[in-house]
């Protein structure tokens, strides 16, 4: 045993002076190179300059090295410990390095999840999604449906961009059923690592339902819960203008209170993703009784950039002179980066 330590510690050696990869030992003798991006779900995800992003079977791993701080967890419900580098042992361990508690070997069957740390003042990144679906189908009624829709969201140390969009059109026998796109800019300001604070402009058009036209402005404090390699979320408090036309050419505007979130949660070594963002909302003066917009789906990612893609949307307004209520399914694919 002492020997097998003695042989890994050597040759991590040797890897950390050629370059400042992170090191994965497997079982069966084998030594991948690469960046570790995450461990959860049992899954180890490695960033590899020749194979991609490739998702370990965390019970075939036999040791590991990184020389770049991690976030570790022991439990599902134990508090991460913050390690400035991982050290390969013997097999089935790893060495951890804190400032706490200065270095000590942990079985690596007791590691549920290794994150690395995301700054909170950072330089640029982008990061979005475009997902498509399309369906067409020949029969006694011949029916084309469409769905487009993307996100993307941009930051710069204590500023965030996000945008989002979508343009759904459905036509049955030549006759259009469904005919809608929207559009949204909000930008968020943060004040520490936790809460910011928004401002939004979005404008929807519907060619088919009672109301026609929706243009919102609005602001307000919001707070992000967590935002790392394996999601996140936040919540937006915002008070809205928002000016209704509807189909008949009459007009509302109100102001309204309105709550929105934003959820995405990664599976399996990135292999899966959970995602929900909407609003809900209320008019102070009860010109609407209720209002939601919302999306829930899930992505398959096939390749580093490809994923496909099942998702729901409900729109719903109602108790205004107009009412709209929408819900939809689509199935597609997509691009992420």
């Amino acid at each position: 045993m002492l020997s097998r330590t003695l042989f890994y510690v050597a040759a991590a050696s040797l890897v950390a002076g050629a370059a400042h990869a992170d090191t994965v030992w497997l079982k069966n003798g084998d030594r991948l190179t690469g960046t570790i991006k995450l461990l959860d779900s049992k899954k180890l995800l490695l960033q590899t300059e020749y194979g991609g992003s490739i998702p370990l079977d965390w019970s075939k791993i036999s040791t590991l090295q990184s020389d770049n701080p991690v976030l570790v967890r022991r439990g599902d419900y134990a508090d991460d410990v913050e390690v400035k580098r991982l050290k390969p042992a013997g097999q089935g361990e790893v060495i951890v390095d804190t400032d706490s508690q200065g270095e000590q070997t942990m079985p690596l069957a007791s590691i549920t999840q290794i994150v690395p740390p995301r700054p909170f003042l950072r330089d640029f990144t982008w990061k979005g999604n475009v997902d498509v679906a399309l369906d067409y189908k020949r029969a006694e009624e011949d029916t084309d449906d469409y769905d487009v829709d993307f996100k993307t969201q941009a930051r710069h140390g204590m500023w965030r961009h996000n945008g989002q969009g979508s343009y759904n059109k459905e036509k049955s026998d030549g006759e259009v059923s469904t005919d809608n796109w929207s559009l949204e800019y909000a930008l968020d300001r943060f004040i520490n690592e936790q809460f910011f604070w928004q401002g939004r402009v979005s404008y929807d058009r519907d060619k088919i339902e009672d109301i026609a036209r929706q243009r919102t402005i609005g602001t307000g404090p919001g707070y992000q819960f967590w935002d790392n390699e394996l999601g996140a979320f936040s919540l937006t408090a915002l008070l809205d203008r928002a000016d209704y036309k509807y189909q008949d050419g009459t007009q509302d505007n109100f102001y309204s209170v309105s709550m929105k979130w934003n959820y995405n949660r990664y599976f399996s070594g990135k292999t899966f993703e959970l995602f929900t963002m909407g609003e809900i909302g209320r008019p102070l003066d009860n010109t609407a009784d209720f209002s939601l917009d919302s999306d829930i789906g899930l992505r398959y990612k096939v390749t580093n950039w490809a994923s496909l893609n099942l998702k729901a949307s409900k729109q719903w307004v109602s108790g205004a002179e107009g009412h709209l209520n929408e819900t939809e399914y689509s199935a597609g694919f997509g691009v992420t980066w």
